[in-house]
């Protein structure tokens, strides 16, 4: 796996654009299997995920016309898909689970191995997706696999669901969004990816009330037609070059249609000192003090929780944590959303870092550390990719980024647009 060199300590400065959301491209990719009819998305980030959800459609007998350059991409899928590629799911991409809805409502039928739990759809729990389907009508067989089989046009189902899920919640836009009748999900997720398959939904032909809310209603089509739509721009990344910009000690201006979406994200960078201008169409980070804002009462440290949307997103917790380590005062990190999502935590000692894994969830950076340059070592997290990066960009000094490969996932031309802001940053294979 490739290795990121970073030479620290020289001040990013310029202007920007972030690319699409990996997580909002991937559900809008499977929703295209719901229609025969051509769909046109615009913005699309050019990432491996989305190559391997084309070359499974390519495989399945559709057309596929991608523009990398132009980040456009148009799918026309065939009134029947090829039998023998359905169940050749594509590997390694967590996301392959909001395939399942699409397949049952185009082919009836779809079986794959459960050990694809760790493989093909990552290691999230699929029990919610395989719950949802199966309240639609979708009947399991008593197997050592998934074997599920969906006969005809499924009844609206109205469901509460036991936490609130993105992808469980996509899952149930897909099937709902063709079913007979009217759905309802309590509990829904409402983040903006979220809201980009229910808006894209809304263009192909199913009714959906509720956009951004905690409770989605959906009224089905028996059939759904062709849509053009474009890609979100992706708030975590609009986060992550402020966050390098300010650190660096530079002067970075991202420009984006999506500022509606950051004023929480940017308050809670500001309690790190980082300090942002805005103006329509564009946000500027313009200093950072290294101060943590104290809160007013004096006995509680200062803290930056995580939970499911509209609160502060879990996956940018380790942007913050990166931002963290170079403030004066001490900090607590919670994560309401996973287990033990901040282990890789330990690897900041090397940068010089102090801090304390309270318990699976909460995390305290103590201020005031002497940084020093450090090869550390990243999980297979990409977010945490780029927390570290953060941390190594604010040292003077080479640092070496171990297993960095998977911010390409999320990220393209990550280090070239870097490098283009003033950064000394480079891919070692």
């Amino acid at each position: 796996m490739a290795n990121l060199v970073v030479n620290g300590g020289r001040p990013l400065s310029g202007t920007i654009r972030p690319n699409g959301n990996k997580n909002a491209v991937l559900p809008m990719l499977c929703a295209t299997l719901l229609t025969d009819a051509p769909v046109r998305l615009e913005n699309v980030p050019d990432i491996t995920d989305v190559d391997k959800f084309l070359d499974y459609f390519r495989a399945l007998g559709s057309q596929v016309s991608y523009d990398k350059a132009a980040q456009v991409l148009e799918v026309d899928h065939p009134e029947r898909l090829i039998p023998d590629a359905i169940e050749k799911l594509p590997l390694r991409i967590r996301s392959a689970i909001m395939l399942l809805a699409p397949i049952l409502l185009r082919h009836g039928h779809l079986r794959f191995d459960v050990d694809a739990k760790g493989c093909a759809l990552g290691i999230r729990e699929i029990d919610p997706h395989i719950a949802i389907l199966k309240r639609f009508g979708a009947v399991q067989a008593d197997t050592d696999e998934i074997d599920l089989t969906l006969s005809g046009r499924p009844d609206a189902q109205a469901i509460w669901a036991e936490y609130a899920s993105v992808t469980a919640t996509e899952t149930f836009l897909l099937i709902a969004s063709m079913a007979e009748g009217t759905s309802v999900l309590t509990n829904a997720a409402s983040e903006p990816h979220v809201q980009s398959l229910c808006h894209m939904l809304v263009e192909m032909g199913a009714q959906v009330d509720g956009i951004g809310t905690s409770r989605l209603t959906v009224t089905g089509a028996a059939s759904l037609g062709g849509a053009t739509r474009r890609v979100p721009d992706d708030h975590h990344e609009v986060a992550t070059f402020l966050a390098l910009g300010g650190v660096s000690g530079g002067r970075v201006t991202v420009e984006t249609d999506i500022l509606d979406e950051m004023p929480l994200i940017l308050d809670q960078f500001g309690k790190l000192g980082l300090q942002f201008d805005l103006r329509p169409g564009a946000v500027t980070v313009t200093g950072w003090t290294r101060d943590v804002t104290p809160p007013l009462t004096a006995q509680m440290t200062p803290k930056i929780e995580a939970a499911p949307w509209p609160y502060f997103p879990a996956d940018l917790l380790p942007q913050a944590i990166g931002v963290a380590v170079g403030c004066t005062g001490d900090v607590m990190f919670w994560n309401k959303v996973y287990e033990g999502a901040m282990g890789w935590s330990a690897e900041l000692a090397k940068f010089g870092v102090r801090c304390h894994l309270s318990d699976p969830h909460r995390l305290i950076v103590f201020g005031g550390n002497r940084l020093k340059p450090a090869e550390v070592e990243a999980p297979y997290i990409i977010r945490v990719v780029v927390g570290l990066l953060i941390a190594a960009i604010q040292i003077d000094g080479p640092s070496r980024i171990l297993n960095a490969g998977p911010v390409k996932r999320a990220h393209p031309n990550f280090t070239e647009n870097l490098t283009r802001l003033g950064a000394d940053i480079a891919w070692e294979n």
